[in-house]
């Protein structure tokens, strides 16, 4: 494989689901008004203010600089957390940089702290926050690589009993299977949804199980892959999904769903897929929202449910989308959804950068606030390796806080 094809590859989730995401928001565009807001039970809503919280982007900030340890997270994108019942928050995260940070100026003689580009990368990482501050890193990567030129990017998680009625919890992490490809899959041919059981308190990986192959599905940009989100409602864990559009920009992405139920996540015979019409076991997911044409989700998104109402954050249409999150609202997980509603752009650094991947954080929500992520990288793939070196604060996560109020 050619250098330069190593070296786009490398990147990983930073650029491929960034790339995923430009692709979609580029051929998105917005429902025209008078969109058939028929509420039914829930009210819509829609994002009413927001503010940049400083504080938690500086908490990663200095805990991605710190030079005490040089197998630490030092930065990373796929940003996701689950709290675990001992009160630590975890963070897991996919291609992430470790090595060691120097302090400004870099050796260009800006005013960045900066990586030398030896610095090791690897798939995924899981950093453990107390109280707020983030303490430690765990041993990375934390899931292995199933197979040569494959990788697992970790995405929701969530603490559930190890099987339906059980007293004794474990932790599940969602997985995203990916394989090396030619371009345009320079960031990895979809390749199958994997859940991992964690024990607890220590952490410790004790399996993994494929619950969705969808190495049969010859087209890849049709192929499915569970776990961007998980919503909670009742006796359900509600999974949502996404398939990457047409890779060569023919349509943009859908959200898909299914359910498990509450213990159920690693049993794959236990997921039901919603077909269009029902849950079912044995048809192909369809959509519930995305036609390829006006409306559609990036890669990566976010859904929340609240007093009934599921709110589903992406980036925005068109050329906004490298910038701008935008949300839909639903009375249901399996929709009608209803919007985009209005966006807003968060902060970014100065640079060829754009933002991906909005994730919301209900361990750090409450009160009428909610907590939400964002990713930033490069935008220029064959610099983006060069750049995030050069200045370590550009891939890491940054967080808003935000008030829904309802949608008029």
């Amino acid at each position: 494989m050619p250098e330069d094809a190593r070296a786009r590859q490398r990147t990983g989730t930073g650029v491929g689901l960034l790339l995923a995401l430009v692709l979609g928001a580029v051929l998105i565009t917005a429902l025209p008004d008078g969109d058939g807001r028929d509420a039914g039970d829930c009210t819509p809503r829609t994002v009413g203010s927001w503010s940049a919280d400083d504080r938690l982007t500086a908490e990663f900030a200095r805990y991605g600089d710190d030079a005490t340890r040089g197998d630490d997270w030092t930065g990373g994108d796929g940003t996701h957390s689950v709290r675990l019942p001992d009160g630590r928050l975890l963070w897991l995260f996919s291609d992430t940089y470790l090595g060691q940070v120097y302090g400004p100026p870099n050796p260009f003689g800006e005013p960045h702290a900066w990586r030398d580009t030896t610095a090791p990368l690897v798939r995924n990482s899981a950093v453990l926050m107390r109280h707020g501050r983030l303490e430690t890193t765990l041993p990375a990567p934390l899931f292995p690589d199933p197979g040569p030129n494959q990788w697992r990017w970790p995405v929701a998680a969530r603490v559930e009993p190890r099987s339906p009625g059980s007293d004794e919890q474990v932790l599940r992490v969602l997985l995203w299977v990916r394989t090396s490809g030619q371009y345009p899959w320079i960031y990895g041919v979809p390749t199958a949804t994997e859940v991992a059981t964690l024990s607890l308190p220590d952490l410790r990986v004790e399996s993994i199980t494929k619950v969705l192959d969808e190495q049969r599905v010859k087209d890849p940009s049709r192929r499915v892959l569970f776990g961007t989100t998980l919503v909670e409602d009742g006796e359900w864990t509600y999974v949502f999904g996404g398939d990457d559009g047409r890779a060569a920009s023919r349509s943009a992405s859908s959200a898909y769903v299914a359910r498990v139920p509450e213990g159920g996540l690693a049993e794959r015979g236990a997921w039901e897929y919603w077909d269009g019409s029902a849950w079912t076991t044995g048809a192909r997911p369809r959509p519930v929202l995305g036609d390829g044409r006006r409306t559609g989700v990036g890669s990566a998104f976010s859904v929340v449910r609240l007093d009934g109402t599921y709110v589903l954050f992406t980036m925005a249409a068109g050329t906004k989308g490298l910038a701008a999150v935008t949300s839909y609202w639903a009375c249901s997980p399996t929709g009608p959804w209803h919007g985009p509603e209005k966006d807003f752009t968060p902060p970014l650094p100065s640079g060829q950068v754009a933002a991906y991947n909005p994730q919301a954080h209900l361990e750090l929500s409450g009160g009428g606030r909610l907590v939400l992520s964002y990713d930033v990288n490069w935008l220029e793939t064959a610099a983006a390796s060069a750049q995030l070196n050069r200045n370590v604060s550009l891939y890491r996560p940054r967080f808003v806080t935000l008030r829904l109020i309802p949608a008029r």
